[in-house]
């Protein structure tokens, strides 16, 4: 469902794939400047070589990288949270997005990744949202327009745990 909806989907068999088909993509983007402030994935990109790609400035960044708290297969969304995302901001904010998850995350429903999210966590994270592709709207004149009000591109890496 991720993919009819413009989204670009990548197993990873383990974080050593994910790092390969992570390089190949950017460097066929020509992406310089990586945006993440997550520190475990920030950790992965500085070990695998992409510590020369990373910048702190999400507004001139080519592609931002976030996890996910969960993956909803009947609607190919990722539900993100502030407890483990670095907020709605990096996720709508750049140009394209990416987000790496891993298989243990995957779930049916919306319903199910709420009620685990929720009950993995001690208190209620301030935010909750659900991402579905890129951003799109058909606002003016029903002519569907892809990116206005998000990332004009958004990929998702799924990684075997």
């Amino acid at each position: 469902n991720f993919t009819k909806l413009q989204g670009r989907f990548s197993f990873c068999a383990d974080e050593a794939e994910l790092a390969v088909q992570l390089q190949q993509l950017v460097e066929a983007r020509h992406w310089e400047h990586i945006y993440c402030k997550e520190q475990p994935i920030v950790d992965m990109l500085a070990a695998k070589g992409f510590a020369a790609h990373t910048t702190d400035d999400l507004h001139h960044c080519h592609v931002s990288i976030t996890s996910c708290d969960k993956l909803v297969a009947r609607t190919g969304s990722m539900l993100l949270s502030s407890a483990t995302a670095s907020g709605r901001t990096t996720s709508v904010y750049a140009p394209a997005h990416i987000c790496i998850a891993y298989t243990d995350q995957l779930v049916d429903d919306i319903g199910d990744a709420l009620m685990q999210t929720v009950s993995e966590h001690t208190t209620l994270p301030s935010l909750i949202t659900l991402a579905t592709g890129p951003s799109r709207t058909a606002d003016i004149e029903k002519t569907l327009v892809v990116g206005v009000h998000g990332p004009k591109e958004v990929f998702c890496f799924l990684v075997e745990r």
